[in-house]
């Protein structure tokens, strides 16, 4: 067998692994809507704009760690990590999202906002993986792509929110990029600490986060089911 024939399926495997855990998060967000599922073909659109967004974001990255700029692990979590990556993604939702005729229920916001962080998250995903090695691929999908998804539930919600319920307006839009910023920038920092002190801290915060995740996920459900009761 030759260095080709060794490659391709090598190559396959990590694609395979990369790529799996976001398509069986965004489906389980999908289905869980109750009624009336969205078009795919916005959610591909949404999902791939997502992962295109990561390449800018990589270079400004490598730019601000050539020239030394907020690298300290506090400043590089929150700033470099938390901010720069959850400000695109909720600007790339309010700009191709919030007024499309498709974003017409609150939980819609949980969709969209999960197919853009998951998009993001997979590219990043083949990129760690094909750098550093398939046996990272379990632990991958465990934190930093399921991570992506929860951040992307929790910006959803609040977008959702904004829409749907003229009160308050801006200040959930504000929340639809506070909260993530602060809750990616806090799971960046503890995978900052050293690895027999970040373990002990990573579980219970990633815990947290699917107790968030499910609750937005129920709470938008029955806001869209009391939704459709009144209008009958």
């Amino acid at each position: 067998m030759n260095w080709k024939e060794r490659e391709e399926p090598l190559m396959l495997a990590i694609l395979t692994v990369a790529i799996a855990p976001a398509l069986a998060l965004m489906t389980f967000i999908y289905l869980s809507k109750r009624i009336e599922l969205e078009p795919l073909p916005l959610i591909v659109r949404t999902f791939i704009t997502g992962a295109i967004l990561v390449f800018p974001l990589l270079f400004v990255q490598y730019a601000f760690e050539t020239e030394g700029i907020f690298q300290s692990p506090l400043l590089k979590s929150f700033i470099m990590a938390g901010l720069l990556e959850e400000f695109f993604k909720w600007f790339i939702f309010l700009f191709t999202i919030y007024k499309h005729t498709s974003f017409d229920h609150h939980y819609d916001g949980i969709i969209y906002g999960v197919a853009i962080s998951l998009g993001f998250a997979t590219v990043e995903n083949i990129i760690y993986l094909f750098a550093n090695g398939i046996e990272f691929a379990i632990g991958r999908a465990i934190f930093p792509v399921s991570s992506h998804a929860l951040f992307g539930i929790l910006m959803g919600f609040y977008v959702g929110k904004a829409k749907f319920n003229s009160d308050l307006k801006r200040i959930r839009l504000g929340l639809a990029l506070l909260i993530p910023w602060s809750l990616h920038g806090t799971y960046d920092w503890i995978l900052e600490q050293p690895f027999y002190n970040w373990l002990y801290y990573i579980i219970p915060f990633m815990i947290v986060l699917w107790v968030l995740g499910i609750r937005k996920i129920k709470l938008a459900n029955d806001h869209h089911i009391k939704l459709v009761k009144e209008e009958r």
